[in-house]
């Protein structure tokens, strides 16, 4: 998270700058999608003994946790990003020149309009429509590989119901330790939604780095941005929504709103 932080500081202080300095704005686009990469090889390695802690990270709030998809966010929302980013910023576009009233309204507003809200230059509104069909193809990929991965956790999921993990369950006596039995399905079952999580992060690196390709660089990293700031905001806005709910239920009810 604070790795997020500064990276988002530096390309909101880039961009404030116009994105004058291309080969600044090109480093920190590279950075970013370092971090992606070592963050999903870090993960992928530690989740090998206990990946149900990524599928819903105690270190997230609650509303984090509802809205992910296997550990994280869906690949295809980042695509989602970039249309809500182009619509919103023509918008902003089409608004300023219907406030200005000179004859040159349209070529002033086109010119001052910004690509970040501080900024200057190139927005995502000036995508052309090469790019766009690029964005769509790229879109309907990945929503079938994110169909394909759903499928086999869905798989893994209804396996738990299966033997030997629910008739163990169901014969016990008590509830209290696991058998050898059990253990080891609980392992191999740990490994293949292991192997699951890796895959998704995949797909979520390779979605991410092809749009990047698909932007220019001014593009790319107002996207990164814009990426950044709405998933720290999402963790700010779970906190506060759960600080709220403890006030209202008088304190910790068992940790039922507390977050993990």
């Amino acid at each position: 998270m604070s790795v997020q932080a500064k990276r988002m500081t530096d390309l909101k202080r880039a961009l404030t700058n116009g994105g004058k300095n291309d080969d600044e704005l090109r480093e920190l686009v590279r950075m970013v999608i370092e971090d992606f990469k070592d963050y999903a090889r870090k993960r992928s390695e530690y989740s090998r003994l206990f990946s149900s802690n990524y599928f819903a990270p105690t270190w997230n709030t609650c509303l984090e946790n509802a809205l992910l998809w296997m550990g994280g966010c869906r690949p295809s929302s980042f695509i989602r990003l970039v249309y809500a980013m182009c619509g919103s910023q023509t918008e902003l576009r089409l608004t300023n020149f219907l406030r200005d009233d000179n004859i040159g309204g349209l070529s002033m507003a086109l010119d001052e309009t910004p690509g970040w809200i501080d900024g200057g230059g190139e927005s995502m509104s000036d995508l052309t429509a090469g790019q766009l069909f690029k964005i769509n193809e790229l879109h309907m990929k990945t929503v079938e590989e994110e169909n394909k991965l759903t499928k086999q956790l869905a798989i893994l999921q209804e396996d738990t119901a299966d033997m030997p993990i629910a008739i163990a369950a169901f014969y016990k006596d008590g509830i209290g330790e696991a058998d050898v039995e059990v253990e080891r399905a609980l392992d191999k079952h740990e490994e293949d939604m292991a192997r699951i999580l890796a895959e998704a992060d995949k797909l979520r690196l390779t979605t991410l780095t092809k749009i990047v390709e698909i932007l220019t660089t001014v593009q790319a990293a107002d996207f990164l941005l814009a990426g950044k700031k709405l998933h720290l905001s999402m963790h700010e806005w779970g906190r506060l929504r759960e600080r709220r709910r403890l006030e209202a239920y008088g304190g910790d009810s068992g940790g039922e709103f507390s977050g993990g």
